[in-house]
């Protein structure tokens, strides 16, 4: 890799190069016997969705670290078409945020509900699955200021948690 690659691959981007969304219809394979859209499908969903934000913020391979509390906040049926949207919250060196927002829309009745938000961390590696440096992520507009500001809090608590977890099993 020259320096005009190296530059391009670390240069701070826009929270807006990383956005993505994938839409999926729910099939009968993805419900459970009452119709209803299986949890650890939509998790799946929301892993990939992270991922591709991830992705188009770093331009490396990336992996899932963690992915904090989620709810599933109104169930999701066969036939309903679920939308994903992400996009990176904050970078940390080799880490990145990502806020995944999670919709249910029903064409049939013309509703929209929110279905459930994560936030998952991944972290950017090479071929041999060394970690890399992850380009700075400049938030543009209010809310992707206050997503910022609170992506730090997150991790901090996450930090904490970990240590804590950490102190009880030793």
């Amino acid at each position: 890799m020259n320096d005009s690659d190296q530059a391009r691959l670390t240069r701070p981007r826009p929270v807006r190069e990383s956005i993505s969304e994938m839409a999926e219809i729910v099939m009968p394979n993805d419900a459970n016997p009452l119709n209803a859209l299986v949890g650890g499908r939509l998790m799946h969903w929301i892993d990939l969705a992270g991922a591709m934000a991830a992705h188009r913020h770093s331009r490396q391979r990336v992996v899932t670290a963690s992915i904090d509390h989620m709810d599933f906040l109104v169930p999701v049926r066969v036939g309903d078409l679920v939308i994903l949207r992400s996009s990176v919250n904050r970078v940390f060196h080799t880490s990145m945020e990502v806020g995944v927002k999670v919709w249910v829309e029903n064409y049939r009745s013309e509703q929209n509900q929110h279905v459930s938000s994560a936030y998952l961390t991944f972290v950017a590696i090479d071929e041999a699955g060394n970690r890399l440096p992850v380009p700075l992520v400049i938030p543009e507009t209010d809310d992707e200021k206050r997503r910022y500001e609170d992506a730090g809090r997150r991790r901090e608590i996450r930090r904490s948690e970990s240590a804590r977890r950490k102190q009880v099993r030793s």
